[in-house]
């Protein structure tokens, strides 16, 4: 007899999906139709199966929030982004691109501020450029100290799927096997001589929340990532010229408080944001970042895009 269920993608791996569907988690494939209609399952998607005698595939995919491609996962709640206070150093401009991608994505980003035991003033400093901003931050020592983070995440984020992200040796996966000890993810770690860790995630998995986080009873899942890696604002669109300045949530007070409608909040005279820039309102790394991801979008072509 045929039957229906409904449930998430936890993990995809070369065609075969798991799917939890509250009461069992099932192994099966998509039907072949995705592939021509140019669709592709991803982990975190909400799926109908069908099929009988415990065999199933893939009918549909649910409405979803958001998608990422790479990584390849959807219907992301919160973001922690991960960067350390020193070695690696953090790039600015690489984080205010990942939470204005965020941001556009209706993902709630979190900043996570590690190895503040080995420089507290660095670490300081740049929680409080994203403090300043309005974004919820947490900064922990390398190896413990995680409690008000993992409070945060059983209460704010119970029922939600959530992520991680940072780039290599920020202590992403340390990070995360300290708040999760049954993940026991691989760590990599960081070349003395160039700063730089190995890549250790290899494809998305989700984690339910319940089963990690002892005695709860939450719903959501955590995703182990290979990491957020495009940001290449000139070759993917993530978002038009014209969204830019919604993605910078310490602009909002001042947008259509300019004095001209078209401002760019680059250069203009009678531009609100530039004033609340240099009445020190607005972070200067922040308006930096914004001009940058300005400027590549700005010079973006047709046929530059993917």
């Amino acid at each position: 007899m045929m039957e229906e269920l409904k449930g998430r993608i936890i993990s995809a791996s070369g065609g075969l999906y798991a799917i939890d569907t509250g009461e069992a988690v099932v192994s099966c494939r998509a039907k072949g139709a995705f592939r021509h209609e140019g669709e592709k399952p991803l982990s975190g998607d909400l799926v109908t199966l069908r099929g009988s005698d415990g065999e199933y595939v893939i009918g549909s995919i649910l409405p979803r929030k958001n998608s990422f491609i790479r990584p390849p996962v959807a219907n992301l709640d919160t973001l922690f982004i991960v960067a350390s206070a020193v070695t690696p150093d953090p790039v600015l401009l690489t984080l205010d691109k990942l939470i204005s991608i965020a941001e556009h994505a209706s993902v709630e980003p979190v900043v996570v501020v590690t190895k503040n035991d080995l420089d507290g003033k660095a670490a300081k400093e740049l929680a409080g450029i994203y403090e300043m901003s309005g974004f919820t931050v947490f900064s922990c020592p390398d190896g413990g100290g995680k409690e008000a983070l993992a409070d945060y995440i059983s209460t704010e984020c119970r029922d939600k799927i959530i992520a991680f992200a940072g780039n290599s040796g920020v202590g992403k996966s340390t990070l995360l096997n300290s708040l999760f000890p049954a993940l026991s993810l691989e760590t990599g770690r960081v070349s003395v001589k160039t700063e730089r860790g190995r890549h250790t995630t290899r494809k998305v998995e989700l984690y339910p929340l319940g089963e990690l986080l002892r005695g709860s009873d939450a719903k959501g899942y955590v995703a182990d990532t290979p990491g957020f890696s495009m940001l290449d604002f000139v070759r993917f669109d993530f978002y038009k010229k014209e969204d830019l300045p919604y993605a910078f949530r310490e602009f909002s007070p001042y947008l259509g408080g300019c004095r001209y409608t078209k401002c760019t909040h680059t250069v203009e005279d009678g531009c609100a944001v530039l004033a609340a820039l240099n009445e020190g309102r607005i972070a200067p790394s922040r308006h930096e970042s914004f001009r940058a991801i300005y400027d590549d979008l700005k010079n973006k072509h047709d046929w530059d895009k993917k």
